[in-house]
């Protein structure tokens, strides 16, 4: 078969070389998954640098997200089992978190369902507890999660500002259902936020950037707002002042989606029902821009870790 593999650690577009590699044997309990699409995830970005918390033995294929097929021919969604990822035409999984497609996607759009989606709503309703009538601020509103942080924010009733960078990626975050968008790079974030809610501020702010996203976010956040800290695809961990939380009575929340595999495997099942549903309706559904080959991984994976992209780019390997 053909794989994409990292012998030695560094951008994804020099680490990532594509290769003839037999097929990878699932260990016990694993199930080896024939993949009919594989999306691109800033992660496969630092598991290249090697700077993911995951450090796989080398060399690996990376691609921790894939739609696949079983070998008795069921349609599934699953991270893969590193080192054997995704951006691959066989990938193995455990079998405890293989999980069905959703009928209401097709293969690209159930790659891309899975991590992102369950980011999203496990920050919006487990950790912020968002409520309807709340207002939602999304940094990176067009990309993967902020995206689906869009998406299920609007079906849980907040009123959502999303942020983005660049007039392009404000048209999308305006189509995938924003009531306001704001331009990072032309707006001042905190004062159209203020602006647009009277002087109040957000109630929940959904981060995966960090850095300038974060302090512009500790401005604007409402009187018991929570700030939802969900990763630095900025590049800059910020390191918040505690004093400044305790005057202003708001709550900085982490979210590690990974813990709830492990900690709470039954919440990720239920939400993988709530996300089924919500995809049936309609309301769910990832926004991929670009089915790219299994031939150009390397080159989606290096766009990606360079904030080049707008919603998400999947990897679709030949049929066999």
């Amino acid at each position: 078969m053909q794989a994409w593999r990292v012998h030695s650690n560094g951008e994804p577009g020099e680490a990532m070389r594509l290769e003839a590699t037999p097929r990878p044997a699932p260990g016990p309990g694993q199930l080896l998954l024939r993949v009919r699409a594989a999306n691109v995830n800033f992660p496969d970005a630092l598991l290249c640098r090697g700077q993911y918390q995951v450090r796989p033995p080398l060399p690996f294929t990376p691609g921790v997200e894939i739609c696949g097929e079983t070998e008795d021919g069921r349609r599934v969604i699953a991270t893969p089992a590193l080192p054997h990822g995704g951006f691959a035409e066989y990938a193995v999984a455990d079998e405890a978190e293989v999980l069905p497609a959703p009928e209401a996607l097709d293969d690209a759009e159930a790659a891309a369902l899975h991590i992102g989606y369950q980011t999203a709503w496990f920050a919006l309703h487990r950790r912020a507890r968002l409520q309807h009538g709340d207002t939602l601020l999304v940094h990176a509103a067009a990309g993967g999660t902020g995206s689906a942080a869009v998406q299920l924010g609007r079906a849980a009733g907040a009123r959502v500002i999303g942020v983005v960078g660049g007039a392009d990626k404000a048209r999308t975050a305006k189509e995938l259902g924003c009531d306001l968008v704001i331009d990072r790079r032309a707006d001042d974030i905190a004062a159209a936020v203020k602006e647009a809610t009277g002087g109040r501020g957000a109630d929940v702010v959904y981060d995966p950037v960090g850095g300038d996203a974060y302090a512009a976010s500790a401005k604007c956040v409402a009187f018991e707002g929570r700030i939802v800290v969900v990763g630095f695809a900025g590049g800059t961990v910020p390191t918040p002042a505690l004093n400044h939380a305790l005057v202003k009575n708001y709550s900085i929340v982490g979210l590690h989606w990974g813990l709830y595999r492990q900690a709470d495997p039954e919440a990720v099942r239920g939400c993988h029902a709530e996300l089924t549903r919500l995809a049936a309706d309609g309301v769910a559904r990832p926004l991929v821009s670009e089915r790219v080959a299994l031939a150009g991984a390397a080159d989606a994976v290096q766009r990606v870790a360079d904030g080049a992209t707008v919603g998400r780019l999947v990897v679709v390997p030949p049929s066999s």
